[in-house]
């Protein structure tokens, strides 16, 4: 059956045919977002959500949303999508976040020359009937320093941008190296040099805990006197009350913004004083932008529900289309691992240990640690995915850890889960074979060669004559047939293991003759999906 998809916002119908070209189910209804109660009502039925802003993505909606796997938000901002709610229910959330980039940057520039030059002001006036040429005297942004609050997708555009009208860029930004500012033509200096230095100043940041008011009261206080400053990026970032006083009061000559702390803003303390150039949050407000991260969507979105691809998610890492035809194999191995050695494990997990080997090493080890943790957590929670594992592992306390290493080995790589409780430790390794299939290889240090399959039955023992015949018979009498059959053991005489494939699930009747033989320490009837 193919994925069906629901466009509840104003989506292109370009962007609707993407769907359709690649045989989705797709309803546009771009009305529907409005209506929470019959969203509510309708979306138990699909796979994919495509939105805007006007779709507010709630936990209560997530709870009527039995089969969505992924939520595709046509733009940058996400406030309007309970994240959190969205990862515990295990769906996948993205965004666009470069469809819009040069129109953002764009629009942050021609506010920049709004305000340094009156425009709006002196266009209402001369509407008016007025000439007041002498009234709007504005400045140049030749030689002017531009002060860049976040130097990343957007914010590097407008460093470029700024330095091609001759502008002296400085930045700030924790995540920009000196070799990357230097390769952009701009001065990477800390947030106190940026105020004390920058002519204009404009901000290109995400609302985070960490940047929320940013241009605190104290920051403003530091800014040369004269700075004007831009805000095209997050409300929140700029405390409007202290900024309206130094307007006021003439510290800062003038400020243009886009977006602000409550929207929409009917009422704000940047309204009508002289010099503020203010917008409806137009950032992303052209037609080429709205068209292209229309069309980013319904390919992303697309991309998952068909292959398997993750872009530009915000709560489990990105998986390119490239990355995901290599790393199937490996992600559904660390899946079978978790799996295998959660269904071992009935005390609490305290940590999870994953060693990467070879070519396993040097894949997209964040999403096979997600596939592992869910593997694991599937025991615990049957309907944990990738996406709400890592969420459900912090909430139970347990510590994750990795480590890579070059290839060590017969196998080109290979994975080893380690869980670790109270009680014990639990290992399990295994590698893709050049048929693309999943293998164990190694259980408790001793080394195997077993296929996963969707049922099977796990035993231990000592190491002694008459355990293939005891599984074979008993398996027999009680019409389970043995599709392959792998055996294992430290040493002579030590411990040993068997693990067989089987057709059907071995009945708790055939586990109970076994363990009447006397011959087996353990006998543990296990369950793979193997789709």
């Amino acid at each position: 059956m193919a994925p069906k998809v629901l466009v509840s916002d104003k989506l292109s119908e370009t962007a609707v045919q993407i769907f359709r070209d690649r045989g989705i189910d797709v309803d546009f209804m771009p009305d529907l977002g409005k209506d929470k109660d019959k969203l509510a009502e309708l979306i138990g039925q699909y796979d994919g959500l495509a939105i805007r802003s006007a779709t507010k993505v709630t936990p209560t909606l997530l709870e009527k949303a039995d089969n969505l796997k992924v939520i595709g938000r046509a733009g940058i901002g996400t406030d309007n999508v309970d994240k959190d709610a969205a990862s515990k229910k295990g769906v996948i959330v993205m965004n666009t976040p470069f469809g819009n980039m040069i129109t953002t940057a764009e629009h942050a520039i021609a506010m920049m020359f709004a305000v340094a030059r009156q425009i709006p002001e002196a266009s209402t006036s001369t509407h008016a009937g007025k000439w007041e040429k002498s009234k709007f005297m504005g400045i140049e942004l030749t030689n002017k320093t531009l002060g860049v609050i976040g130097a990343g997708n957007i914010g590097g555009i407008v460093c470029e941008r700024a330095l091609g009208l001759k502008m002296k860029v400085v930045a700030y930004d924790p995540f920009l190296g000196e070799e990357k500012a230097a390769k952009m033509g701009v001065e990477k200096v800390e947030l106190d040099e940026l105020l004390a230095r920058a002519d204009f100043i404009t901000l290109h940041v995400p609302l985070t805990d960490q940047t929320r008011n940013i241009l605190s009261r104290e920051n403003l206080a530091k800014t040369k006197p004269g700075v004007r400053i831009v805000n095209c990026a997050r409300g929140g970032l700029v405390d409007e009350d202290a900024l309206a006083e130094m307007l006021q009061s003439g510290h800062v000559a003038g400020a243009a913004f886009d977006v602000f702390k409550e929207e929409p803003a009917k009422d704000n303390p940047l309204f009508n004083l002289p010099n503020v150039v203010c917008t409806p949050h137009l950032g992303a407000a052209t037609t080429e932008a709205q068209e292209n991260v229309a069309l980013q969507v319904a390919e992303q979105i697309s991309n998952y529900l068909l292959t398997g691809a993750v872009e530009n998610a915000l709560n489990m890492p990105s998986v390119t289309a490239e990355e995901a035809k290599v790393m199937g194999p490996w992600i559904k191995l660390a899946g079978h691992l978790g799996s295998f050695i959660g269904q071992m494990t009935d005390e609490p997990v305290k940590a999870i240990n994953i060693l990467y080997d070879g070519v396993a090493a040097e894949m997209n080890l964040a999403a096979l640690n997600c596939a592992v943790v869910a593997g694991i957590m599937k025991k615990f929670n049957p309907e944990v995915n990738m996406v709400s594992a890592p969420v459900v592992a912090k909430e139970r306390g347990i510590q994750l850890s990795t480590t890579n290493q070059d290839k060590t080995g017969v196998f080109d790589g290979y994975i080893k889960v380690t869980v670790v409780t109270d009680k014990r430790e639990r290992s399990i390794g295994g590698t893709v074979f050049s048929d693309g299939k999943p293998r164990f290889i190694q259980i408790k240090g001793i080394n195997i060669d077993a296929e996963v399959g969707a049922h099977m039955l796990y035993t231990t023992n000592e190491d002694v004559p008459g355990i293939i015949g005891a599984l074979g018979q008993t398996m027999g009498e009680n019409d389970v047939n043995i599709a392959n059959f792998t055996l294992g053991r430290a040493e002579a005489g030590g411990e040993a293991i068997a693990l067989l494939y089987v057709d059907e699930p071995v009945p708790a009747e055939a586990r109970a003759k076994l363990a009447e033989t006397g011959l087996f320490t353990q006998i543990k009837p296990l369950e793979f999906d193997v789709a």
